[in-house]
């Protein structure tokens, strides 16, 4: 197989370790702040709001619909292509001072003067309180997900490793939420999915590192933990490459000409690989080493059989 990097020469990867990680706790830190004080810019699938279906009987231009759409009662409606460029979906937000039936009426009336056979196919709304729930259980559905993964990386690995691919998924999650909270970036049920997906991801690329320096650590009988890890990262990093160049290229593709219904998704997956990638190394492994992994960790539980300290019957 086509190798980016010899195996034969170790790239001293952690030598980079101590500013990087210093680097990864700032951006927690600062990501927390933005949480804490700008919050998240939750968008409708969470605050609730009417959803308005429309099909058009020839493609519309999306720019000249947002700009016919000047009344009150549409203000901060977000219009957006749902399926063919002729299908049209209007999401607007609750308005305490407005019914819903006024604003829908005064979409429908925005989108009549440009296509008079404009045709209303659906109209749903969601309340506060619904907004509300989806935030909550999605909130819990993150949890969750990251308590299941601890349980099974504490199984698979020695609690030190378990500890470093846990911390890793929580620096994810946290740095990508602390990007969306600082740009204010519309947070919908699209970007939990690719907050959910981006934690399958790194935790993905973190075990394929793991179970080479689990492998190196009971492989190489000199050597000290750094230098057991550099080589392990080594021997992994043409996979990462390839692996990682490969998902770019389709989330790329995603981002740029998927639409804005997956915008959001799209995202979150990019600041996801990107932050994933090298918190597997500058996270996950550093922090096993620095709570002490070594080879004796790596070895396996020695069972003692019953009877075996006994002496021998035979002659």
């Amino acid at each position: 197989m086509f190798q980016l990097f010899s195996v034969n020469k170790t790239v001293d990867f952690l030598r980079h370790a101590m500013p990087i990680s210093i680097m990864s706790m700032v951006l927690v830190i600062a990501s927390f702040v933005s949480l804490g004080v700008q919050g998240i810019n939750w968008g409708l699938d969470f605050t609730g709001g009417t959803v308005i279906e429309m099909e058009f009987s020839a493609p519309v231009d999306l720019n000249a619909l947002r700009a016919t759409m000047t009344a009150d009662e549409a203000e901060g409606a977000v219009v957006q292509n749902f399926g063919s460029s002729r299908d049209v979906l209007v999401r607007l937000p609750v308005r305490e001072d407005l019914k819903s039936d006024d604003q829908v009426s005064a979409v429908l009336a925005a989108s009549q003067s440009i296509d008079a056979g404009v045709v209303q196919k659906r109209v749903e709304f969601v309340g506060p309180q619904v907004g509300k729930e989806l935030a909550e259980q999605g909130g819990l559905a993150v949890i969750v997900a990251l308590i299941c993964i601890l349980i099974y990386v504490s199984f698979r690995f020695e609690w030190r490793l378990a500890a470093g691919s846990v911390a890793a998924l929580a620096h994810d999650v946290i740095v990508t939420l602390g990007v969306f909270s600082v740009l204010q970036l519309e947070f919908d049920l699209t970007v939990l999915a690719g907050l959910l997906t981006v934690v399958g991801y790194s935790l993905n690329d973190t075990i394929v590192v793991y179970d080479r320096i689990r492998e190196n650590f009971l492989k190489m009988r000199k050597g000290t933990p750094e230098e057991i890890v550099n080589t392990s990262i080594t021997q992994t990093m043409s996979r990462t490459v390839i692996t990682t160049g490969t998902t770019l290229i389709t989330v790329i593709a995603l981002f740029l000409k998927g639409g804005t219904m997956i915008h959001g998704f799209a995202t979150a997956l990019l600041l996801g690989i990107f932050v994933g990638t090298y918190s597997s190394i500058y996270v996950a492994s550093y922090l096993a080493i620095k709570l002490g992994i070594n080879r004796e960790h790596m070895l396996p539980v020695e069972i003692e059989k019953e009877g075996a300290d006994q002496p021998s019957m035979m002659p």
